[in-house]
């Protein structure tokens, strides 16, 4: 029986000639590893210390974790080593902030400020705030973050005339709770479109992904009754967030 010991991670478990083959072994022993003894973030051990520890291959080594970085379970960082990936954010297409989405997955919710500042909008979204052209609207861009991981891109347009003085407040956090407990704007309904989309060499840069690699596109207009208070376009990282509903078939006769 083979033990590794990185700090205070003691596993085990051991590999074995057999039908199983042995990355395959690895990658159980490496999926356990990162669902019983670490947390998103951690870093795996070495790829010498697991070679050493269960008597295996560099190229055994090599392909169990690649498989488990295909499966988003680990991810490497060039320079310093493999980690235990964020878990994926689950959203089950409610009305719900980031924030209260992250928060009820025990995931710490955090943002950076990437614009800020006042100017009058695109078309579309005057359009849908029934407001001139050249009326200014509050104009805020954040890289959402969960545990210090980078989730999405938020690129959000307030109403100005409802929340002109937007910017003054903690923006950090979520703007959904301010919205609703400073200015009585609780967001009650919007229209949601979801695509898939790649990219762009600025996007990927920021959610730490290859220029090109599948992303989430979702475009939300989000309205408190009758009022419309928010137009957002967001980018998420596609194994960070998963999309999530119940269906059922409809009980209308069909000829």
């Amino acid at each position: 029986m083979l033990v590794i010991t990185t700090g205070s991670m003691i596993s085990r478990m051991h590999i074995s000639d057999g039908a199983v083959p042995k990355h395959a072994q690895l990658r159980a022993i490496l999926e356990d590893m990162c669902d019983t003894e670490l947390k998103p973030g951690d870093p795996l051990p070495g790829e010498r210390a697991l070679e050493e520890c269960y008597g295996v291959s560099r190229i055994t080594v090599r392909r169990a974790i690649g498989d488990l970085v295909a499966a988003g379970r680990l991810r490497r960082v060039r320079g310093k080593g493999t980690f235990v990936a964020p878990s994926p954010l689950v959203s089950r297409l409610h009305l719900a902030s980031f924030s209260d989405e992250m928060e009820a997955q025990r995931v710490v919710a955090s943002s950076r400020i990437l614009l800020s500042g006042r100017a009058a909008p695109p078309e579309f979204v005057s359009e849908f705030f029934g407001t001139d052209p050249s009326t200014a609207h509050i104009h805020l861009r954040r890289l959402r973050l969960g545990d210090g991981e980078p989730y999405a891109i938020d690129d959000a347009w307030y109403n100005g005339t409802l929340v002109p003085d937007l910017l003054e407040n903690d923006v950090y956090k979520s703007v959904y709770t301010l919205l609703e407990q400073d200015y009585g704007l609780g967001i009650t309904e919007a229209d949601q479109t979801v695509s898939a989309v790649t990219a762009s060499e600025a996007n990927a840069s920021l959610l730490d992904v290859s220029p090109g690699a599948a992303v989430l596109h979702i475009v939300r207009y989000a309205r408190s009754g009758s009022q419309s208070v928010e137009l957002c376009s967001s980018v998420y990282r596609s194994d960070r967030y998963h999309l999530t509903t119940r269906v059922a078939r409809s009980t209308e006769h069909t000829q």
